[in-house]
């Protein structure tokens, strides 16, 4: 499964994201997958920046991930690649040994911080075994990160938790992706500050921000 892009502007700092979602149920048309329309959503709202993407929707097989992961990164060079669903203590639960099968770097910051937001509604995000890594090529690098399958969920770990008056309480992971995006070298992405502001160090901000 593939989508058209969703921006017309393919300037050379475009952002391509890669969106897997994976079940065995809505892959094999079970019920409708609610893990990819959810991203596609945040993204459209939180990114103000030039971007576009490519999806895929596959069942829990640890083969199968293995090659839409490097298909994504190696062949659609993809800059950011998201997974959904997988990641639980089950049997058929691979996203994670899948993600870190394709890595040249463990990035475990940001699993400590999905388990943490996830931990201000339930204890049992305890059982969560999401991972980050970078997938590495000779000319190219991605950032991949596991999510949750829940569109809650997913919202919640990429904004973190604010008051009732916009106050960030805990900060989402997407809030470092940006300076990460830029440390291997991939486009510049900007974001709506309202749903979550990028934090990168004073040196590396852009444009009229840097002033």
């Amino acid at each position: 499964m593939t989508s058209e892009p969703v921006s017309s502007t393919l300037a050379p700092d475009t952002l391509k994201i890669g969106l897997v979602s994976i079940s065995d149920r809505a892959s094999s048309g079970v019920y409708q997958d609610q893990g990819l329309p959810a991203l596609q959503e945040w993204f459209g709202q939180a990114l103000s920046s030039a971007w576009t993407m490519e999806t895929r929707l596959i069942p829990d097989e640890r083969p199968a991930i293995e090659q839409a992961l490097k298909d994504l990164v190696d062949v659609s060079r993809c800059d950011l690649v998201i997974t959904t669903g997988g990641t639980g203590p089950s049997r058929r639960d691979v996203t994670p040994e899948a993600t870190l099968a394709v890595a040249t770097k463990e990035m475990p910051g940001f699993g400590e911080q999905m388990r943490q937001i996830s931990l201000q509604f339930v204890p049992t995000a305890i059982l969560s075994r999401q991972v980050a890594v970078i997938r590495e090529t000779a000319e190219h690098a991605a950032l991949i990160l596991n999510l949750p399958g829940q569109p809650k969920s997913i919202k919640e770990t990429l904004e973190g938790l604010k008051d009732p008056d916009g106050k960030q309480l805990v900060s989402g992971i997407f809030a470092a992706v940006p300076y990460c995006i830029d440390l291997i070298g991939g486009p510049y992405i900007e974001t709506h500050d309202a749903v979550c502001k990028a934090f990168r160090p004073k040196s590396a901000i852009r444009g009229a921000a840097a002033k």
